[in-house]
């Protein structure tokens, strides 16, 4: 499904492990792993955690030698999974020593990403980064230059604000560091293509953690080149501020069309899933209408007429379970990502919009014997009542997606 109002900045189309970012191609879901990458076992499985519930790239940390040595033995863990997701090696200060001397590693990762800050200094760093450059060259892999806020090249920043204070009328100092993001993003993707890399192998982002500096970053990359661009709010936080951020941040540049890859940066909760990153930015490129992953729940906020808590434990149950059955969904159905629930708590609203979706069951509201209505395409079908409405409602819907949706 994508959004016919929304169009899309042209960007050159990057091929990661056979995943296409750019040249029109639908926006990807990518996350990141938090486990010591010298835990293969770990690290596999939560891996293969994220690429369950829908991302389409993951990231892994590669800092040490003993990371890298397992790098290959997690690419076979998983090929022995069945999970083929493409592994991306996040490289900060020993990438080039790293690369050079685990060529298992190089070659089993399907993109490297180099933050330009974290290279080195100088001519040092300039030769750091060609050898990483001709890694990359040398086994056919895309690279992401990914700058960052928080490690953004200091010598760069000094040149710029000491540029800037000449100036008759000076920018703002958050304006310049802005702008120093862009510079170092653009003059490091025109090193690596002097170096030999194609323009089709780079991927860019100049990431920050305020919203608004995001938006005012990415809308001026946008304009300056056709690289590939992944969005995200670095460090965008924990619980409802991370989720908030991140949405008000991205949905700005997707609505604007810009943008071929997101992540979700949220700090998880203690004990909380890694998993619930890849939710929120499936969600975010869904609710926006430019692509389908699961079936989407609408369900009512409640009000004085739904005192009672069926309806919002019925609403939970059918999402929570949706997004379990996806998995096994996406591999045997074409389509069922497109279904639509709804689950109302009452008459004023309910029979409405359950006819409005795929599949919709409206309760009567407060102080009554649940007596719920069910709608199938638009036509009501039955009326469950009793204890075991959320039971045979999911039956409902699962004989449904048997029916409807075309089996692979």
């Amino acid at each position: 499904m994508t959004h016919s109002g929304i169009g899309r900045h042209q960007t050159r189309r990057v091929l990661v492990g056979g995943i296409a970012i750019g040249g029109g191609a639908p926006i990807v879901i990518q996350s990141m792993t938090n486990t010591d990458t010298a835990d293969a076992e770990g690290t596999a499985r939560q891996v293969y955690e994220l690429a369950r519930a829908g991302s389409e790239l993951v990231r892994i940390t590669v800092n040490t030698s003993e990371a890298a040595a397992q790098v290959p033995h997690i690419r076979k863990l998983l090929d022995e999974m069945g999970c083929d997701v493409p592994l991306i090696g996040d490289f900060h200060y020993n990438g080039h020593r790293l690369l050079t001397e685990y060529p298992e590693c190089a070659q089993a990762l399907a993109k490297y990403r180099i933050n330009p800050g974290n290279v080195g200094k100088n001519r040092k760093g300039e030769d750091q980064f060609a050898v990483m450059i001709a890694v990359a060259k040398q086994y056919d892999k895309p690279v992401r230059i990914g700058v960052n806020w928080g490690s953004l090249d200091q010598d760069i920043v000094v040149r710029m604000m000491d540029e800037n204070a000449k100036l008759p009328q000076p920018r703002d100092v958050r304006e310049v560091t802005r702008e120093a993001l862009i510079v170092s993003a653009l003059d490091s993707a025109k090193r690596a293509e002097e170096l030999g890399l194609p323009r089709e192998r780079i991927v860019l982002s100049c990431k920050v953690s305020e919203v608004q500096d995001l938006i005012a970053v990415y809308r001026e990359l946008a304009k300056r080149c056709d690289y590939a661009l992944h969005l995200g709010l670095t460090e965008a936080g924990m619980g409802s501020k991370g989720i908030v951020a991140s949405t008000a941040a991205l949905a700005v540049l997707l609505q604007q069309g810009i943008g071929d890859t997101i992540r979700v940066s949220l700090t998880p909760a203690p004990g909380g899933a890694r998993t619930e990153e890849v939710v929120v930015a499936q969600e975010i490129v869904q609710t926006m209408g430019l692509r389908s992953f699961t079936p989407m729940v609408t369900a009512c906020p409640g009000c004085g007429r739904t005192t009672s808590t069926v309806f919002q434990e019925l609403a939970q149950h059918i999402q929570n379970y949706l997004r379990a059955q996806m998995p096994t969904w996406r591999e045997q159905y074409s389509g069922v990502e497109e279904m639509t629930v709804a689950v109302m708590g009452c008459i004023v609203n309910g029979p409405g919009e359950s006819k409005m979706a795929n599949i919709g069951i409206s309760l009567p509201g407060t102080g009554e014997s649940p007596a719920a209505p069910v709608y199938v395409d638009g036509e009501k079908t039955v009326t469950l009542r009793g204890d075991h409405i959320a039971e045979e409602f999911t039956q409902i819907v699962n004989e449904y997606v048997a029916r409807k949706y075309v089996r692979k």
